[in-house]
């Protein structure tokens, strides 16, 4: 039965049907199971992980891309069960400025039978933010989600609800939105698939260059320099280079939801170009990344900065402050320093300009989304222009202004307030859509027990009430002042 995109209540289950059998994969059930199969046999030597948290998976025919999205399906153990599967890819067909979600299918059809969506969640996420919409065009022909379907039917065998999104928006901040929203079901119950192709019809030396720096940037983890890498390469002027990445919004959501607890794996590269009869003057690029949880290895690494590392923090905080004043960029601060693995860990910190001994603006980022230098380098210029309570600094004031930082150290994960220690650490809680801290500092303002601290921050800052904190997630982390 064909999709009816009529927003109308039905009794009958509306199907997507599969638009794209016959193109980009085979129609026939038992052909395409054999070529799934023989793709994942390509990769039974490869090692496959419980902890997968995400994929980026290419989406063209399976003739070109088919070997690389195999090498993501193959890190996936049969045998896991998850709640649901997030499916985020970009749109081929039109602008949608945010995220539609299909709110209409209430099954996706393949050769291989059909795959329930989670229309509870997909409900979830349109009440949730209004970035979140739903776009007929978006979902009804596109290629993207839907490829990704018999390779979840073939590894996985009983293919839990899917929640199909078309992620189309060049803003940050809407992309951040997305992600933030997003971010409470990125957890062990779900797996998040993102659909995308690399280099769109360079020649392919000029492929193979392009992809390695945009993998690269992938993983490092750090969105930032993904997005200066893509913006990079379109400057450059290489020819034919239409895209570094056509799924560069679902990825950029994708790597904004990350902290330091994922490991990113680089699986496999190819591009159209190694397939026989090919154009090697036009070429399309596939990566297969794994993001893998590493909640214990991250945890039990103790965050230092050696006297190199806060000298440098203090430079990148003047030199953010001075290309501000001149009128440059924030890359430009940014762009000549050599970091230390320490200053690419991501997580928060504040940043104080005193002037004459008195505070002259304060502005801080708490959280695990950026890296500690651009964390700095951001917050430096934010308390120089940014901060409400004082005018915008100037050229003048600039050789009277003393900088501190506070960074806030990498969060952990506690599963005991035994684990808590009352002016040492602050605490961060999250349950759901709902969260708070305390810094470290306000336990020296109060004169509260350790447990009636956690409990002012669940009731008052997350909203979860006096006892909330009880069996929400709780995390620790320090601060570290110079």
């Amino acid at each position: 039965m064909m999709m009816n995109t009529n927003d109308v209540q039905h009794d009958k289950p509306l199907v997507r049907p599969a638009t794209q059998a016959g193109r980009f994969y085979d129609a026939n059930p038992e052909t395409l199971r054999q070529e799934i199969d023989s793709l994942l046999a390509l990769h039974a030597n490869d090692r496959s992980y419980d902890e997968v948290a995400a994929l980026i998976v290419p989406h063209a025919g399976y003739y070109y891309s088919g070997n690389v999205a195999a090498a993501a399906y193959a890190t996936l153990r049969p045998e896991k069960s998850y709640r649901r599967i997030f499916l985020l890819g970009p749109s081929h067909h039109t602008w949608v400025d945010g995220a539609s979600v299909n709110k209409v299918a209430d099954y996706y059809s393949t050769p291989l039978g059909t795959v329930k969506v989670d229309q509870e969640t997909v409900m979830e996420l349109l009440a949730a933010d209004s970035v979140f919409t739903y776009s007929a065009e978006a979902h009804a022909n596109e290629h993207c989600l839907e490829v990704q379907l018999p390779f979840l039917q073939q590894r996985l065998g009983d293919v839990p609800p899917i929640v199909p999104i078309i992620v189309s928006t060049n803003e940050l901040t809407k992309l951040k939105r997305i992600a933030q929203v997003l971010k409470p079901y990125f957890n062990e119950d779900n797996l998040f698939i993102i659909s995308s192709d690399f280099s769109h019809y360079p020649s392919y030396d000029d492929a193979c260059k392009v992809d390695a720096e945009t993998g690269k940037a992938i993983e490092s983890g750090d969105v930032y320099r993904f997005i200066e890498t893509i913006e990079g390469n379109a400057r450059k002027g290489i020819n034919r280079l239409a895209t570094s990445a056509c799924g560069e919004f679902p990825i950029i959501t994708l790597m904004c939801m990350l902290d330091n607890h994922y490991q990113v794996r680089h699986l496999l590269y190819q591009n159209s170009g190694d397939m026989e009869e090919s154009d090697p003057n036009r070429v399309v690029g596939y990566h297969a990344f794994a993001f893998l949880r590493d909640f214990a290895q991250k945890d039990s690494e103790e965050f230092r900065l050696s006297a190199d590392d806060k000298r440098q923090l203090k430079e990148i905080a003047l030199n953010s402050i001075q290309n501000a004043l001149n009128g440059k960029p924030l890359v430009d601060s940014l762009s000549v320093m050599k970091y230390s693995p320490t200053l690419l860990r991501k997580c928060g910190a504040f940043v104080s300009l005193h002037k004459h001994g008195h505070l002259r603006g304060c502005i801080g980022h708490f959280g695990e989304d950026m890296p500690l230098y651009r964390s700095v380098a951001e917050m430096a210029k934010a308390a120089a222009f940014e901060d409400p309570r004082f005018p915008s600094l100037q050229w003048s004031e600039l050789r009277d202004i003393d900088i501190e930082i506070s960074v806030l150290t990498p969060m952990r994960r506690i599963y005991s307030l035994d684990e808590f220690q009352l002016h040492r650490h602050g605490i961060y809680i999250r349950k759901g859509m709902r969260s708070g801290t305390y810094l470290p500092q306000v336990a020296d303002e109060v004169n509260w027990t350790k447990e009636e601290f956690v409990s002012h921050c669940s009731r008052d800052k997350a909203g979860l009430g006096w006892d909330g904190w009880r069996d929400a997630e709780l995390y620790v982390y320090e601060a570290i002042v110079f």
